[in-house]
């Protein structure tokens, strides 16, 4: 309100005010602060068209608040009321030449901001004026400058609850909620127990939900694949396009396709967390472990969204008050594993582990996050040099998750795995099936090593080579991964004709696992990452990720071998 900004108060959760007996006088808070003021209640969508009415009629017509003037002339003597307008009335031509709302400019100059200050341009004998004013105000109010403005803010906060709102009583569910608090926010039990529920929600999704529901897909993915084989040899179909359909586009989207039940599943399970209130707490208890690599709590939330995708956990970003903050956390969200390489995960693990496939998924994750971390370590010594800024929450109560909130989340995820499948992933599958059916001339190949795919793959072979993945196969996979991670599946199904499992170890297995997991992300996270942070920052990415995503699969690698794993 001090910045003279256009602007809309929107009271929320006002259905758990009702439902506990308090109440807000809203028309008498909308004459007192001068904006409009609109009770909500997001979870049960009440209060959200007039939100939005509001909205719009306000920034249409550049509604700006009726006051910002918040000190009080009778409190503590008015010391900081005649400070105030004493440093408005001097400075009120140079707030006015630097476009600054001078309210706002008073407020910042009286709390020492020096960026306000230089903008101001003050002359040495305003600066002095200023300074009597300054140790004036101290010394009648009894408060440093800091201390005195956030009295003032905090007094006018205090006085308008007063007037307007009715306090509702200690409801049942904050007394349950804090019950549960000390258990999974305990000083010695919050990460434990944040471990194990992520554990058993990997658990139920790999291994028991998720799976059978995956099982069943297939099944019927199969059958459709079969029954168009039959067909297109009753119609006498050429054999080369014979070969797109069944070899190419059954085998290449139809084996994406067919992690959809676990994708779903997975959102299924983090959006009851995150609706019953168990994120929140997380972003509380992993403050104090996020300071001691340079961030603060606030950044847990782009990097809990980098779990589904990095695109929107770098939009998220934006929300953090501190660029330094916000640029070391849009560098570490590629680290959080994101649900397009799970596909990747869940092919490779049903074919070599399948009965560890729950704990080999959890190892992939925190693995990711392990060396997040230790990048961060390096972030704090290096580029990233300070603290991180104050972070403060407000801890809702736990409570059921609406049903209409995890419906509509799980059918955005669905929609939009099923739009990539049948547009970039779709297009990727024909053309590796285009260039490894084909060699220079045109000509149909009998042996996929004389292809087109073979001689450009071929030239990235030396690269993978120490990490056991010397094959050009391997090569071109990891490529198209870059357009869409899941499109690493697809190309290895159509590559290896269904025969992975008798070409590759399972310590080749695990090194390429390693790998998807660190090496760059998709084309259109690097995007995001550029339109935030600029080009020589996404070419950084792109770099920093390969690199680290090698050297820790070739450690994986070394050690299967000390190991004699095969």
């Amino acid at each position: 309100m001090e910045l003279d900004t256009p602007m809309v108060l929107a009271l929320n959760m006002m259905d758990e005010v009702r439902e506990n007996g308090g109440s807000i006088r809203i028309n008498e808070m909308e004459k007192i602060l001068g904006i409009p003021v609109v009770p909500i209640s997001a979870v049960k969508n009440e209060g959200i068209d007039e939100l939005v009415s509001h909205l719009l009629h306000v920034a249409k017509y550049q509604e700006r608040p009726k006051r910002q003037d918040f000190c009080d002339r009778e409190d503590h003597g008015g010391a900081v009321h005649r400070a105030l307008h004493g440093i408005m009335h001097l400075i009120e031509d140079h707030a006015q030449k630097a476009n600054i709302p001078l309210r706002f400019a008073a407020t910042k100059v009286a709390e020492g901001d020096q960026l306000i200050l230089e903008k101001l341009n003050l002359t040495e004998n305003e600066q002095e004026m200023l300074e009597h004013i300054l140790i004036q105000m101290k010394e009648e109010r009894g408060l440093d400058r800091n201390a005195a403005i956030a009295d003032m803010r905090f007094s006018f906060i205090q006085k308008l609850c007063r007037q307007t709102v009715q306090k509702p009583k200690e409801s049942r569910e904050r007394r349950r909620s804090e019950k549960i608090d000390r258990l999974l926010t305990g000083k010695y039990t919050a990460i434990p127990c944040f471990i194990g529920i992520m554990v058993l929600v990997f658990f139920l999704t790999f291994n028991v939900i998720g799976a059978f529901l995956q099982n069943l897909l297939e099944i019927g993915i199969d059958a459709l694949a079969g029954a168009a084989e039959t067909a297109m040899i009753a119609a006498n179909v050429h054999p080369v396009l014979r070969a797109l359909i069944t070899d190419g586009i059954f085998a290449g989207v139809g084996s994406v396709l067919s992690f959809l039940p676990i994708i779903v599943c997975l959102f299924f399970f983090l959006s009851l967390l995150e609706d019953s209130g168990y994120i929140a707490r997380v972003a509380f208890f992993m403050d104090s472990l996020l300071r001691k690599i340079g961030l603060s709590g606030r950044s847990i939330v782009p990097m809990l969204i980098g779990f589904g995708c990095t695109v929107p956990a770098v939009m998220a970003t934006r929300t953090l008050p501190s660029e330094r903050d916000r640029k070391m956390t849009i560098l570490l969200t590629p680290f959080m594993s994101c649900t397009a390489k799970l596909p990747i995960y869940m092919f490779f693990v049903n074919i070599f582990f399948p009965k560890y496939s729950g704990l080999i998924v959890s190892v992939l994750y925190f693995l990711g996050i392990a060396v997040g971390i230790l990048v961060a370590f390096l972030f704090k010594k290096t580029l990233f040099r300070g603290e991180a800024v104050p972070f403060v929450l407000e801890l809702p109560n736990y409570r059921l998750p609406a049903v209409r909130n995890v419906l509509q989340l799980l059918w955005e995820k669905a929609k939009d795995f099923l739009r990539r499948a049948f547009t970039i992933i779709l297009l990727a599958t024909i053309v590796i099936w285009f260039l490894q059916t084909f060699d220079l001339q045109l000509n149909v190949v009998t042996d996929s090593q004389n292809s087109i795919l073979a001689a450009v793959a071929g030239l990235l072979v030396p690269i993978f080579k120490p990490l056991g993945l010397g094959d050009w196969r391997i090569c071109t996979s990891l490529i198209s991964g870059f357009m869409a991670k899941e499109s690493v599946v697809s190309t290895m199904e159509i590559l290896f004709a269904g025969e992975v499992a008798s070409v590759l170890t399972p310590l080749a297995a695990a090194t390429i696992l390693v790998f998807s997991l660190l090496y760059t992300p998709c084309v259109a996270a690097i995007a995001s990452v550029r339109r935030e942070l600029g080009g020589k920052w996404a070419v950084y990415v792109v770099i920093e990720q390969c690199v680290i995503a090698w050297l820790v699969a070739g450690a994986v690698r070394v050690i299967g071998l000390l190991a004699g794993i095969g």
